[in-house]
């Protein structure tokens, strides 16, 4: 053999290693990538489940009004970054209820614009709703308590 054809040897070599330990460190920096994504990710449910907690045990007790809660329970329900949700709306119906009845609305700016008579008239309104669907509700926040993904 020529020494061309060992020193091209030599390099091919060198090449591949170079190339196989590069590969090596970007397969080690996927996995630790991935593994902070699943932390954070982890990290995200706990909270929002923390939050869940919170809010039905507030329901519960009636310190949170029921329409306030429904919302708030559902956004974070749809926030929740879960593979295979479950049909939060066939496990919770009273809650999903409300928040399709209430979500429509104005809140903050929007009601404030509102006139005395209109408020009123609302107000009325989400409360004989909340009346209705009450013990459904209160059914539904005791499950929720106990929820896990």
């Amino acid at each position: 053999m020529s020494s061309i054809a060992i020193t091209l040897i030599v390099v091919a070599l060198l090449v591949v290693a170079s190339l196989a330990f590069y590969a090596g460190k970007l397969l080690f920096m996927l996995n630790k990538q991935n593994k902070k994504m699943a932390q954070t990710k982890k990290q995200r449910v706990e909270r929002l489940l923390e939050s869940i907690y919170t809010i039905s045990l507030a329901m519960e007790q009636q310190q949170c009004n029921l329409s306030e809660g429904s919302i708030r329970l559902y956004h974070l329900h749809e926030s929740l970054p879960i593979d295979d949700k479950p049909d939060f709306q066939a496990h919770y119906p009273g809650l999903y209820a409300l928040y399709a009845k209430v979500s429509d609305l104005p809140t903050h700016e929007a009601r404030d614009k509102l006139s005395t008579l209109e408020r009123r008239n609302q107000d009325d309104m989400r409360e004989a709703i909340e009346s209705e669907l009450e013990s459904q509700i209160l059914k539904d926040v005791v499950k929720l308590k106990a929820f896990t993904p």
